[in-house]
């Protein structure tokens, strides 16, 4: 089956599934999912399925970033946070969905491959930075839109809260037991923050402080 042929099949699973932002559905349909994965698994880049990239993460499956897309109410005029950048692809969606895309990734080789992505695809809307992502970016908050791509521990961090602008949304997984996490959309208004349970979901956890890199030593003999 031909690339194009598997897109097709992959956007009518998504309808089927209830993406019906026709906006979302194009985006994914263009951008090329297979410079998200590693080779050996370009055979299944249009699968719905979540597929290992390194460091023990995954690129989420499609229907997974369709939905969490769908469900921030994107346009072009937003300015977007993005708490765990992994291969780039969710990045890479919101990017042709919004102004400007700001992305933390706590694994510098992954950022490092995504950052490398986003310049082959020519996707200059997007700055990242290898860090704690349960910090924010508070240099650039704030934020009209914040997409957590990791579960936190049942409660949203506070500084990611602080740092969505009065009338933003935030999806973000909450749970600490991976056969029990949820989507939630939170909505900060001006008399505070108003939750909504979504769908159910599995994710990493949301970790603090970014991976260490390791430092090489010398060898004595």
């Amino acid at each position: 089956m031909s690339i194009d042929a598997r897109k097709i099949r992959l956007i009518m699973q998504l309808r089927r599934s209830g993406v019906t932002d026709t906006a979302v559905l194009a985006v994914i349909e263009r951008l090329p999912r297979e410079a998200f994965v590693p080779p050996s698994f370009l055979d299944q880049a249009y699968e719905d399925m979540a597929l290992p990239i390194g460091s023990g993460q995954t690129i989420s499956q499609p229907l997974v970033v369709a939905m969490m897309t769908q469900a921030l109410e994107l346009h072009n005029r937003l300015k977007v946070l993005e708490i765990g950048t992994g291969s780039g692809y969710q990045a890479a969606v919101l990017s042709r969905l919004t102004r400007r895309v700001y992305t933390i990734e706590r694994h510098r080789p992954l950022l490092r491959d995504a950052e490398a992505r986003f310049h082959q695809l020519g996707l200059h809307n997007i700055t990242t930075r290898a860090g704690d992502g349960t910090k924010g970016w508070p240099e650039q908050a704030p934020f009209d839109r914040i997409l957590v791509t990791a579960a936190a521990d049942g409660t949203v961090p506070k500084d990611l809260t602080d740092q969505l602008a009065i009338g933003g949304v935030m999806v973000v997984p909450l749970g600490t037991d991976r056969r029990d996490q949820r989507v939630y959309r939170i909505r900060r208004t001006e008399t505070g923050l108003h939750r909504e349970e979504l769908w159910p979901v599995r994710f990493v956890p949301l970790l603090p402080e970014p991976v260490p890199v390791p430092v090489a030593r010398a060898r004595t003999s």
